[in-house]
């Protein structure tokens, strides 16, 4: 790509984000997945700035103790005697170990309803929600603010500096920073406009009325006229606005107020493996998931696990945006076919969301600790009953087989048969693998509809409202490994603004299921016309009836578990076409970015910024 600015100034790019190092949602993933193109292309010169939580930086944030005499370190130590706390480290993953900048918001609190105030006066807000995460935000964004105007005070006029701000939870401080004229070329990206999300929970056709919704009015109606405002008024101070997905660029028009720039779609890292590779990592994975379904459902009643196919859904909770209402709805359809046909194949349906629990159950857990003291019983059985065997056919003349029982220890064979009475249950295993704070539709749902792991019952539904991590006690897996275990990932969204759920399904060369009212399936219907070959089946809720989508959902689950079944060396399908993911890599999807700091920075160079123009800075979109 050609650059758009020839001078040779040394750039350097802050990319703020509520979720770095502080796992919420999909922006998570999609900032971490980026951080290697990114220093790839910024080195040295790219730091990342994120909210300090201290439950969430423990587990993967470094510190640096010693501050070196660079701008960043003389800027922190600035911000430290003036009473704010910010912590300067590394942030540690698997690939990259990227600059972060944690800004711990209590510090500043006794300082935020002077800035709360002004942002209202500023812009008229009626409303200014007492939502602690309204005053999270503002605490956020002020000691961005502060940080960037020190910084660019510290650099030399031989450097030029670009913010890129994620997402209205970073952005509160965005609008003053152009108020002010602070000399810093800045980017916004919203992945979702939030009148997006909450509408489409409400209007089933709200995307054929977007003209006609009066942005305030119902951010008013929603009671989020401040967090609408924060979004709205950093979409229109920003150097350069993008969005990820063209869906979501035609509600910035109407509820942000402004065409975006450009359209900077979600990339992904790429692992390449070779066919065998994937399968071999897919039996390796698929043997924790296995391990887990018979501590799970095993004390009840027991399947073939030759003969279990595991589905999966996971994301943000949002019921009906994400489509959890539709996948519950064609899940019981597809137990009564299974059962109508009476298949010997069983369906596992994992739900993974993020909701707040006390704990996982304790029954659930127990199953668990059982199930690893029989395994630990049946080794140390196992090698008792070889070294005696062995001894007993090397010494003895009889040419019979002898009885193995013969060879087992009573106290272990009592301990066998005491863990074993301790596990059985006559329970049905549990659809919910925690202690809710509150219960939420999904568990409403099975109930409801009795989709509660009876034991003739071809679909099982497991709910795990918790992220999975490789410390998940239950699976052992991070998500990753987790999904390349799985068979299908099933994702038919209603409000998607792009879609990294199925994404990762496709890199790791397991079939998905997306919609076509997500940004990933919109793509991938527009340049993949032999989608379905490859494995990713697009659900059509744009001109279908929501009955007749979840018929076709439906009949894709039912189609993939039979064709499971024909599958006669047990292997899942893993269609993996090199030249077709390459498109989702970062090392292309990059670029979109590459452009959008280039945009920020030429218009800084050359462009007044007036407010007038905002809604006229489209010419790249």
């Amino acid at each position: 790509m050609t650059s758009l600015i020839t001078n040779s100034k040394k750039k350097l790019l802050f990319e703020v984000s509520w979720e770095i190092c502080n796992q919420i949602g999909g922006i998570y993933t999609v900032i971490r997945s980026k951080v290697p193109s990114m220093i790839e292309k910024w080195g040295d010169r790219y730091c990342m700035i994120g909210p300090f939580f201290a439950k969430q930086a423990a587990e993967d944030f470094e510190p640096i103790y010693q501050l070196d005499d660079s701008p960043i370190g003389r800027v922190v130590r600035k911000l430290r005697s003036m009473g704010l706390t910010v912590h300067y480290g590394y942030w540690l993953l698997v690939t990259g170990k990227p600059k972060v900048l944690l800004f711990d918001i209590k510090s500043i609190r006794s300082r935020i309803d002077q800035a709360r105030s002004d942002f209202q006066e500023d812009h008229q807000i009626r409303d200014f929600s007492s939502d602690e995460l309204v005053n999270q935000v503002m605490a956020f964004g002020e000691m961005v603010r502060l940080f960037l105007v020190e910084f660019v005070a510290e650099t030399s006029p031989f450097e030029e500096v670009v913010a890129h701000f994620h997402e209205w939870m970073s952005s509160s401080g965005l609008p003053k920073l152009y108020a002010d004229k602070v000399n810093i070329a800045t980017v916004f990206t919203t992945h979702a406009t939030l009148l997006g999300r909450y509408i489409a929970q409400n209007e089933s056709t709200y995307r054929s009325k977007l003209e006609k919704f009066n942005w305030l009015q119902e951010a008013r109606r929603y009671g989020i006229e401040a967090q609408v405002t924060i979004e709205r008024m950093a979409a229109q101070s920003a150097g350069t606005f993008t969005t990820i997905s063209d869906i979501v660029a035609q509600e910035c028009i109407h509820f942000l107020g402004r065409v975006p720039d450009l359209v900077t779609p979600n990339g992904i890292k790429l692992e390449h493996f070779a066919q065998y590779e994937l399968e071999t990592l897919h039996h390796k994975n698929r043997k924790h998931i296995h391990k887990f379904v018979m501590g799970h459902f095993f004390p009840s009643y027991t399947f073939d696990l030759d003969k279990t196919i595991y589905f999966f859904s996971s994301g943000r909770y949002e019921y009906k945006n994400k489509g959890f209402d539709m996948t519950l709805e064609a899940l019981t359809l597809l137990n009564k076919k299974m059962k109508k046909a009476r298949m010997n194949t069983t369906v596992v349906m994992f739900i993974i969301t993020n909701q707040k629990v006390r704990s996982i159950n304790a029954g659930v857990i127990n199953s668990h600790v059982i199930l690893n003291e029989l395994e630990t019983t049946c080794k140390s059985i196992q090698k008792e009953v070889g070294n005696r065997l062995f001894r007993s056919v090397v010494s003895s003349s009889d040419t019979q087989f002898p009885d193995l029982n013969d060879f087992v220890d009573e106290s272990v064979k009592y301990k066998r048969g005491r863990t074993i009475l301790n596990w059985r249950t006559e329970k049905l295993p549990a659809y919910v693998t925690h202690d809710m704070v509150e219960e939420d539709d999904i568990v409403d749902y099975c109930r409801r509809t009795n989709l509660i792991n009876n034991r003739l019952d071809k679909v099982k539904v497991v709910y795990h409202p918790e992220f999975i991590n490789v410390s998940n006690p239950l699976f052992g897996l991070d998500y990753g490994q987790f999904v390349c275990g799985c068979h299908l990932g099933i994702f038919p969204s209603f409000y998607e603004p792009w879609g990294y759920t199925p994404q990762e399904c496709v890199v790791r060369g397991v079939p998905t299921v997306t919609s076509n009212l997500s940004g990933f399936g919109h793509y991938i219907t527009q340049t993949m016309p032999n989608h379905d070959e490859r494995g990713i089946y697009v659900v059509n809720r744009e001109s279908q009836t929501y009955p007749e989508s979840v018929e076709q959902l439906t009949d894709i689950m039912y189609r993939f578990v039979k064709m499971m079944r024909r599958n006669t060396e047990d292997k899942v399908d893993r269609i993996r076409a090199e030249n077709g993911l390459e498109k989702f890599s970062w090392h292309n999807m990059r670029t979109h970015y590459d452009t959008a700091h280039e945009i920020a920075l030429k218009r800084k160079k050359n462009m007044p910024r007036s407010s007038a123009l905002q809604v006229e800075l489209g010419e790249v979109y």
